[in-house]
């Protein structure tokens, strides 16, 4: 049977390798191979974060079934998985043929995909009978909302209006009234987004209703309407647009997806996972062991808000105690990217070259100021940090225009859209940005958001990130 004989191949290759550093690899081989044989629909908690080893648990059942697959992978863990992880299983005499590309041989059993490959052949029906393997489903929700985005640039307008040359008065017309609205918009951001509303949208959607054969993009755009949101990225140094389209909950869009097939999903799913059609029939939490010691964690009393006009100086002169108090590399980690790039120029003038911006050739003692999407991407890449600081919570910003569309369509229900929308969101980052640090120990946290204290649901950050053991003042570290 699948699940004894994944059982006993992987015993022995971790065996053959001398460490265990994951300790659920043989349920995680048996549930996968189990899942496998009965087709079932399983989903594999794992903590964020967790030992990336959990992979053999994975892999060797794959390897040893028959059945055929599609394992989606975004392009970094495709790259561990042709680096590394294959790699290991072809050492211990496991072979995991992985076939690429829109359309594999007939013969082939693993077909692996991106999100957007795994979008377009089911909509074209060109999956066929095969189980689909999804790790990293905690990311699942934005990695299909990515794929499925829908993005107008200048040279798509050019490419209607020749198609339609009858109706390029219309066009012209309504590209400038949408230019006018978004060049006068004092909003934008550091990232000069702007959002569009439904009713700006109308008059392009009515014409372009009206118009035969249009060429893509605009179909997709087309068919894109009610419950995606707008948005208009300027461009720098240009009166040139480009004009964003994603869905609100893509789940649901894609509804229907694992119906009538075998699934496999693995991580800390996002709150509307369930309606991907996935019904569990089995359903185990995989967590990491507890940590042997508590993380030390700095929060100073009475700091003030991130509204605050002496916020910026609050950070400036607790950031620079915090380095001057240890020796290793030091992660400043902070969304706002004006508040960012004023913190590092700040430090810089205090630390000279040791401060650097989202670079990942830090100095062994030096300072890393960078955003929160940059550190969860490229922390793999640098050194275990002797220390993070949270300048701010990774909670989303309502400049953002996709955020203030979720926003305003749970408000529009009635529902809480904090606690069931930006608190999980802003805890499960925070939990996958901080998960080296605590499962390798040596360093310590702080934490300078003052909202963190004077907030109601300060008690669920706390809570996320036990254990730890509170530092009531600075030592040397």
């Amino acid at each position: 049977m699948l699940e004894a004989r994944a059982h006993q191949q992987l015993k022995q290759l971790l065996h053959r390798e001398g460490r265990r550093a994951w300790p659920h690899h043989l349920s995680l081989s048996r549930l996968v191979a189990r899942s496998l044989r009965r087709h079932d629909h399983t989903l594999v908690r794992l903590a964020p974060g967790s030992d990336p080893s959990w992979w053999l648990g994975l892999l060797v059942p794959l390897a040893l079934s028959d059945e055929p697959l599609a394992l989606v992978a975004s392009p970094e863990l495709r790259r561990r998985l042709l680096e590394v992880e294959l790699p290991r299983l072809a050492a211990a005499g496991l072979a995991l043929p992985c076939c690429e590309g829109p359309q594999p041989p007939a013969a082939a059993r693993v077909w692996l995909l991106d999100h957007g490959e795994l979008i377009r052949l089911w909509q074209r029906d060109g999956l066929g009978d095969r189980q689909l393997v999804l790790p990293e489903v905690e990311l699942l929700d934005g990695q299909l909302r990515q794929a499925l985005e829908v993005t107008i640039n200048p040279g798509h307008w050019d490419d209607l209006r020749r198609a339609h040359p009858a109706a390029e008065a219309s066009l012209l017309e309504l590209h400038g009234r949408l230019s006018r609205q978004v060049l006068r918009h004092p909003g934008g951001g550091p990232q000069r987004l702007v959002p569009l509303r439904e009713e700006d949208e109308t008059p392009l959607r009515h014409l372009l209703a009206l118009l035969p054969a249009l060429p893509d993009p605009w179909p997709r755009w087309l068919a894109a309407g009610a419950g995606w949101a707008s948005w208009v990225e300027l461009q720098s140094g240009e009166l040139a647009w480009q004009l964003h389209r994603q869905p609100l909950e893509p789940l649901l869009v894609l509804k229907g997806l694992l119906d009538g097939r075998g699934a496999i999903l693995v991580g800390e799913p996002a709150a509307g996972a369930a309606s991907l059609g996935l019904t569990a029939t089995v359903e185990v939490s995989l967590g990491d062991p507890p940590l042997a010691d508590p993380l030390p964690l700095y929060v100073p009393l009475r700091q003030p808000l991130p509204n605050s006009p002496n916020y910026g100086e609050h950070l400036l002169e607790q950031s620079r105690r915090l380095v001057l108090g240890v020796a290793g590399l030091t992660v400043v980690l902070i969304d706002d990217q004006a508040l960012r790039l004023s913190l590092a120029s700040g430090l810089a003038a205090e630390f000279g070259s040791r401060v650097v911006h989202q670079c990942t050739a830090a100095a062994a003692n030096g300072v890393i100021c960078a955003s929160w999407d940059w550190w969860l991407s490229q922390q793999q890449c640098l050194p275990l940090p002797a220390q993070v600081v949270i300048a701010l919570l990774p909670i989303a910003s309502l400049e953002d225009p996709l955020t203030a569309a979720r926003v305003e369509a749970l408000r529009r229900q009635e529902r809480d859209w904090f606690r069931e929308r930006l608190l999980p969101d802003s805890l499960g980052k925070l939990q996958r940005g901080l998960a080296q640090l605590r499962r390798h120990g040596n360093g310590r946290l702080a934490v300078l958001d003052g909202r963190l204290r004077s907030r109601s649901w300060g008690r669920q950050v706390f809570t996320a990130l036990e254990p730890w053991v509170g530092l009531s003042r600075l030592l040397p570290h």
